[in-house]
């Protein structure tokens, strides 16, 4: 039952935060932006994740996740009050700041409290729950916030973003027994520095493949369209690769806890980084829609399940009482690749073309396979 109300939760505030950006950058264009302000609202979202992740785990850690998913999701409810407070776009800025304050804390306690409600298999089965769930909650933001605007205009499309980010609050409050109260370990010690964290072979070496395989995710999505235009597709034949993607990605979410019980979620993660690298090699060979979606179809298997597998690995290799403080920096560390790695990349594309992106990337791929390997083995 709580893992389901967890989700739930979860849902609820992934949909609103999805469906946020989408209407943070449409109204921003309705009122007159260029596409440099929407850069800077876009970038507004993951600048407090990037800088508070490691304190919102603490803070978990510490204090139980009750009141850090109240209070965040009450955040975000009040930066998606700012739209509708104001017409002015420097007011609007406000808004993803706020929705992005709100989110880190909500989001690492919810990944923290996951990971309490069972252990072994049962976090496995847990988490893939939790995943499956995420998947669904980006579908749904995402058109929400869609037909919202279309049919009602942004101030009722916002309000129901509000009121949907506003809810997991009142669900905790009304429900406060579904929510274990925080257990303190005798192990604590909240004056250790974070960084602390990376001596702990195996956590490092989850926090790297956690970074290469949002990096896979994250380039897919941008030079795919960008490859798939440079060999003549049309924009429905692009659109159908990215499902293909998409589907993969639901797909085998379903299947992770099984595959994890019997290969090890250390041991999926190594087979899906191959996977992974194989696909990415594959693209710049293919020009045929049919053979590009089969080998998105393949990155969506491997990469699909690789980021759920991060979280989870985070959670068992953190030390008792900074679990939190863990999964933190593991958002640290992913959003310092969501910034740096198109930057890096973007110029790399622009003077050579996508092919040897794809072709980079699955190097970087094919590297942490082999390191995850050795990890493994060890």
């Amino acid at each position: 039952m709580t893992v389901y109300f967890v989700v739930a939760l979860s849902m609820l505030n992934s949909i609103a935060q999805r469906g946020a950006k989408v209407a943070v950058s449409l109204y921003a264009l309705e009122l007159g932006a260029g596409a440099g302000a929407v850069g800077i609202l876009a970038a507004l979202f993951a600048v407090f994740p990037l800088l508070l992740a490691v304190q919102a785990g603490r803070l978990s850690d510490r204090f139980g996740m009750r009141y850090p998913i109240v209070l965040g999701a009450l955040t975000m409810a009040a930066g998606l009050t700012v739209p509708l407070a104001t017409s002015g776009i420097g007011w609007l800025f406000l808004c993803p700041a706020l929705l992005g304050l709100g989110h880190i804390f909500f989001h690492v306690s919810i990944h923290n409290l996951v990971g309490s409600l069972g252990a072994d298999a049962a976090r496995t089965r847990n988490f893939s729950t939790f995943a499956l769930g995420s998947s669904l909650a980006a579908f749904i933001g995402l058109s929400l916030a869609g037909f919202a605007i279309e049919l009602a205009g942004f101030r009722p499309a916002f309000i129901i973003l509000g009121l949907t980010a506003m809810a997991p609050a009142l669900a905790v409050l009304l429900h406060r027994t579904l929510i274990p109260s925080h257990v303190r370990h005798a192990e604590e010690e909240q004056t250790k520095s974070a960084f602390d964290l990376l001596a702990i072979p195996a956590l490092r070496r989850t926090l790297i493949m956690s970074g290469v395989t949002l990096t896979g995710i994250e380039l897919f999505s941008f030079y795919l369209p960008i490859y798939g235009r440079s060999i003549g597709l049309a924009p429905s034949v692009i659109g159908m690769v990215l499902s293909s993607y998409a589907v993969a990605g639901f797909i085998v979410r379903t299947l992770m806890h099984r595959l994890a019980q019997r290969y090890t979620e250390v041991g999926v993660l190594t087979g899906s980084l191959f996977v992974a690298a194989i696909a990415y090699f594959a693209v710049p060979g293919l020009d045929n829609g049919a053979l590009l979606a089969g080998a998105a179809f393949a990155l969506g298997l491997a990469l699909g399940s690789a980021q759920p597998l991060t979280i989870i690995l985070t959670y068992n290799y953190a030390p008792a009482g900074r679990s939190g403080e863990a999964l933190g920096m593991r958002i640290m560390a992913n959003k310092v690749t969501q910034i740096a790695v198109p930057l890096a990349f973007g110029g790399f594309g622009a003077a050579l073309g996508a092919a040897p992106v794809f072709l980079a990337t699955g190097v970087f791929l094919l590297a942490a396979g082999l390191i995850s390997l050795k990890g493994g083995s060890e």
